[in-house]
C-alpha cells in the first residue's frame, strides 16, 4: 500500500503519545507503509464484523417475519486518497495518528430499507447488541443537509478479536431508505462532472428533487402503518 501521508518523526511520536483506545499502538510496527497496512486490516475486519451482524439479521427476517426491513447492505474501506483529501479539508495533520484520532468512517457500511420506520428499527437493533457502543449519531432524516441530503449516520465502535489480541475499531454505518439511496445517488452521478460547476438553479433543482423523494417516503410510510407493517 503506498504511503501518501507526510511523516515528520517529531509529529509521529506525539501522534503517538495522544493515540486513542480504539486501535493498537502505532509503534508496534516498523514503517508507515506497515502501519498503514497494518491499521486498514483491523479497519476490514470491524467492517466485517459488523456486515454480518446486518446479515444475520436479514437471513433472519427473510426467515422468520412477514416482510424484511433490510433492503440491502454495502460496505466499503475509504481509500487513502479520500482520506488525506478529508483530512485537508479539515485542516488536519496528515499523520496516521491524526487520521486514527480524527476520521471514524474509513470503515464504512450502508444499510438500504424500504421505509423510514425500517431505519431507525435497525439503527436500534445493532446499538441494543452488547459488544457494539454507539459513540455518535446524525439524524439526517429528521434534520436534512442544505442541499435535500438525508440519511442516518452512526458511528459504533466494535471489538475485533485476533488470536491473541483484541483492539475496538470504530466503523460508519449509514441507514437510509430506498428513496434516499436513490436521491443519494444519482446526486453523486450528477456532481461525478469534476470540470462542470453547478449552478444556483442546479441546486435549486436537486434540492426540489430531494423534497420530492422526501414527500413520497411520508407518503410510503403513511400506508404502511394503514396496512399496519
Amino acid at each position: 500500500m503506498e504511503n501518501i501521508f507526510d511523516f515528520q518523526e517529531e509529529e509521529d511520536a506525539a501522534s503517538e503519545k495522544e493515540q486513542t483506545v480504539f486501535l493498537p499502538q502505532l509503534n508496534d510496527y516498523l514503517d508507515n507503509s506497515r502501519r498503514l497496512k497494518q491499521l486498514f486490516f483491523f479497519y476490514e475486519a470491524g467492517m466485517r464484523q459488523m456486515t454480518t451482524k446486518l446479515q444475520i439479521l436479514d437471513r433472519e427476517f427473510q426467515h422468520s417475519n412477514d416482510r424484511n426491513p433490510i433492503e440491502n447492505i454495502k460496505s466499503r474501506l475509504k481509500s487513502q486518497e479520500s482520506i488525506v483529501k478529508k483530512m485537508e479539508n479539515r485542516g488536519l495533520p496528515l499523520t496516521i495518528g491524526s487520521m486514527v484520532n480524527n476520521i471514524y468512517d474509513i470503515a464504512g457500511i450502508r444499510v438500504i430499507c424500504p421505509f423510514i420506520t425500517d431505519v431507525y428499527q435497525i439503527a436500534q437493533m445493532l446499538i441494543s447488541q452488547s459488544d457494539v457502543e454507539l459513540l455518535q449519531m446524525k439524524d439526517y432524516i429528521r434534520t436534512p443537509k442544505e442541499n435535500g441530503y438525508r440519511s442516518l449516520h452512526l458511528i459504533v465502535k466494535i471489538t475485533v478479536f485476533l488470536s491473541d489480541t483484541a483492539h475496538q475499531v470504530p466503523v460508519e454505518i449509514q441507514l437510509r431508505t430506498i428513496a434516499m439511496n436513490f436521491w443519494a445517488s444519482t446526486e453523486h452521478q450528477l456532481r461525478y462532472k469534476k470540470d462542470k460547476e453547478f449552478t444556483p438553479e442546479m441546486l435549486r433543482r436537486l434540492k426540489e428533487c430531494a423534497d420530492i423523494m422526501a414527500d413520497a417516503d411520508y407518503q410510503m410510510q403513511k400506508l404502511a402503518e394503514e396496512i399496519h407493517f
